[in-house]
């Protein structure tokens, strides 16, 4: 059992626990499919991303991340220049011949590797409409590689559209990063409101992990009116752990690695690590 004490509270006043370090796994898979969605840009999708599945290596956990925004902000993140790629995501969506193993990249982190992407993704939302099960083309691409991971993460682009639908359909549940602003929080009743409707229509296994607020700065009254706001209409979906505005996560991205390898003692790394704890203790993550 995790210990509480009376000084450790979350951002809503929630006593928070002493997650507690993941025990070692005797094998791998077969893999939770975890979405990091939210259709509103900037609110540290990409940074949750490579930041949680690098804590999660830390722990002993194989990891995949999928690069699923045109953008390729993973894949540079992760120190991979997606102009330079001859096959991306979008050849395993789109050609029959390619599988994932084809397109597939370690990085600099044991035990975390990636699908990367770049611009030819944008086409496939095109090319995707006048396909059978269109929806599920990622899920069908990612079927041969869940016995080799025991966590993999979509960095899905900032829409709603079919991309990120396909990336619904593949994962057993979404992670949802919130920036800690009111504009941000507006759209978070429509995206779950598709989310249930991928889940009615498509994938019944579908369920929120947790909404993560993120560039959360303690100062100001505004951060913490929208962090209570969530937890009011959302309750123990909130996660308990929150994400510190800091400069040292674009630091990081200009140094195409995650903060746990760049600043492993800043206490951006202390977070995404008590995340993956959180995350393995609730039961979203191996």
């Amino acid at each position: 059992m995790s210990q509480t004490t009376d000084t450790q509270r979350d951002a809503v006043g929630r006593p928070l626990p002493d997650f507690p370090v993941p025990t070692t796994l005797a094998s791998h898979g077969p893999a939770r499919v975890i979405a990091m969605c939210n259709q509103k840009g900037g609110v540290g999708k990409t940074t949750t991303t490579i930041n949680l599945a690098a804590a999660l290596a830390e722990y002993g956990r194989t990891v995949l991340v999928v690069d699923f925004d045109p953008q390729g902000a993973a894949s540079v993140g992760l120190g991979i220049s997606p102009h330079e790629l001859d096959h991306t995501v979008y050849n395993l969506l789109m050609d029959r011949g390619v599988g994932y193993e084809d397109i597939l990249r370690t990085t600099s982190v044991p035990g975390l590797d990636l699908l990367p992407a770049n611009i030819d993704l944008s086409a496939a939302e095109v090319q995707l409409v006048g396909e059978v099960a269109r929806e599920s083309a990622l899920a069908r691409a990612l079927r041969p590689a869940l016995d080799a991971y025991d966590v993999i993460l979509v960095d899905c682009q900032p829409s709603l559209g079919l991309l990120t639908v396909n990336a619904l359909t593949a994962a057993h549940g979404v992670l949802i990063p919130l920036e800690c602003e009111f504009f941000a929080l507006r759209g978070v009743a429509l995206l779950v409101e598709t989310i249930e409707k991928v889940r009615d229509r498509l994938n019944p296994r579908l369920q929120v992990d947790g909404i993560l607020a993120t560039m959360y700065d303690s100062r100001t009254l505004h951060a913490r009116e929208v962090v209570a706001r969530v937890h009011e209409a959302f309750g123990d979906t909130l996660l308990q752990t929150v994400i510190g505005r800091t400069v040292k996560f674009p630091d990081a991205t200009v140094a195409a690695e995650p903060i746990t390898t760049y600043a492993p003692t800043h206490s951006g790394a202390a977070a995404y690590r008590q995340l993956a704890r959180e995350l393995v203790a609730r039961g979203d993550a191996a």
